[in-house]
């Protein structure tokens, strides 16, 4: 394995904490952590995608032996070798963002680069729609008997 940082962690607790961010990582395409453990994901995740891109039994064998959830390890040599066919590293990226509340940690967001946008719904509510809505809730309440 290559040298990591040692993260203030026994180094048991550090790969455990890695496979755990990179799992992450990859089912959520982009995740919050601190700084140091941001710059160890990014160099650790690219990695697996060129596993990914090699695409030989071997490289899913130690994808499986790194990553805990098998279903992730479909996703990242079903999707990410096709996203990343043109590209030859710098799969990740990080972005620095405000210190974290309370004990002043710098935060950072891990994300892969060029990864799809999720549509995202809005809804559009008029003022008539409220006031039905607030009437039918009104009317749909249980009534309690007085005795």
């Amino acid at each position: 394995m290559i040298f990591l940082r040692k993260l203030g962690r026994p180094s048991a607790h550090r790969e455990a904490l890695l496979r755990n961010l990179v799992t992450a990582l990859v089912k959520h395409e982009q995740i919050i952590t601190t700084l140091p453990k941001g710059k160890e994901l990014k160099r650790v995740a690219d990695q697996l995608v060129t596993l990914a891109k090699q695409n030989t039994l071997a490289s899913r064998r130690r994808a499986l032996g790194y990553i805990y959830e098998p279903d992730v390890v479909k996703k990242l040599f079903a999707e990410f070798p096709l996203r990343y066919a043109q590209r030859n590293g710098g799969y990740t990226r990080v972005l620095r963002m405000e210190n974290r509340r309370g004990d002043n940690a710098p935060m950072c967001l891990v994300e892969y680069v060029d990864r799809p946008a999720k549509p995202t719904t809005t809804t559009t509510t008029s003022p008539s729609t409220i006031t039905t809505t607030a009437t039918t809730t009104k009317a749909q309440q249980p009534q309690l008997a007085s005795s």
